[in-house]
């Protein structure tokens, strides 16, 4: 089995100076406070920061008074509530909105959901999951990635381990994962770092002044249709992080869990090797070189931990 990945191979240097700077710019044009404090308060400030603005801005065309004067007050020790806390990393926002109460709009092709005046702390029974995911989460190095990338996690809704599951992430709100989930500790974990990594990416990418042409396409096995560089490579570095997780923690859950990641794991492993020649062409659009070296490498190591697994007994589902 490859080694782990380790946190350092997630840090990226200037990331919170980059965004306590966007922070501090959102917090001006509210006019609000959202001094984040510790490694990890920055990346939970930042997270908010794109609550409050996206939120003033959806009350302002809505001519709701009431509601951007709260938008624009609100600072982070107001949402203290919501948070789950974790004496190894600070303190994430756990949100669980009602159903019903997902939003849709210009913002998003998806559904998404803002932090808002009836916004309530999730049952206690969820923070003990996303502790425990998070924990599974750094002990097979993924830590870093959840604090700085998936600050604020949005369980939606629960399902049984065989039922699909969905995942995403949307550009506007950085640092925010909206996510099904089940009882399974390391199912949870696998989809918070893959909805992390589109995040980590799309940082890497700005940081690096990476720009990726919309003209060039490859085809992508996971929704089987060609994508423009920019979707396939976040497909193959996203679903790389959770191979890498999944064959990590494989020999350490129960027989259930067991069953469900050897066959997530062999679904895969097919799609990552139908991807493996697109992805050599496309990681050549990734013009930084350090950058690329990691893409490439993740993929790699993903594609070495699928080398033994066997065909599954049924499909998975992809998030």
């Amino acid at each position: 089995m490859p080694e782990p990945l380790t946190d350092q191979l997630f840090h990226l240097p200037g990331l919170q100076e980059r965004k306590a700077e966007r922070t501090r710019r959102i917090a001006d044009l509210l006019g609000s406070n959202l001094d984040g404090h510790g490694p990890t308060g920055g990346a939970v400030a930042h997270a908010v920061a794109h609550h409050l603005l996206e939120g003033a801005e959806r009350a302002a065309t809505n001519r709701d008074g009431d509601l951007l004067s709260w938008y624009r007050r609100t600072e982070l020790r107001d949402l203290a509530y919501l948070a789950s806390a974790d004496s190894r990393s600070g303190a994430h926002l756990l949100l669980n909105p009602e159903d019903g109460k997902l939003l849709q709009s210009p913002l998003s092709e998806t559904a998404y959901y803002l932090i808002a005046p009836e916004t309530t702390a999730a049952p206690a029974r969820l923070h003990e999951l996303l502790t425990a995911a998070l924990g599974s989460a750094r002990k097979h190095g993924f830590g870093d990635l959840l604090d700085q990338h998936a600050p604020i996690v949005c369980l939606l809704e629960r399902r049984e381990l065989r039922d699909t599951l969905f995942s995403w992430s949307i550009t506007r709100l950085p640092g925010t994962v909206f996510t099904d989930y089940t009882d399974a500790t390391e199912v949870l974990a696998r989809d918070l770092l893959h909805e992390a990594g589109h995040h980590w990416f799309n940082e890497a990418l700005a940081m690096a002044s990476v720009s990726l042409p919309d003209d060039v396409t490859f085809y992508s096995p996971w929704r089987e249709t060609d994508r423009p560089a920019f979707g396939f490579l976040h497909a193959c570095w996203a679903f790389s992080l959770t191979v890498i997780y999944s064959a990590a923690v494989l020999d350490d859950v129960p027989p259930a869990v067991h069953a469900f990641l050897s066959d997530y794991l062999a679904v895969q492993s097919r799609l990552l090797r139908a991807a493996a020649r697109d992805f050599a062409e496309a990681a050549t659009l990734i013009t930084s070189e350090p950058l690329r070296a990691q893409v490439a490498s993740a993929v790699d190591t993903a594609l070495q931990c699928t080398r033994s697994v066997p065909r599954p007994t049924e499909e998975v589902s992809s998030c």
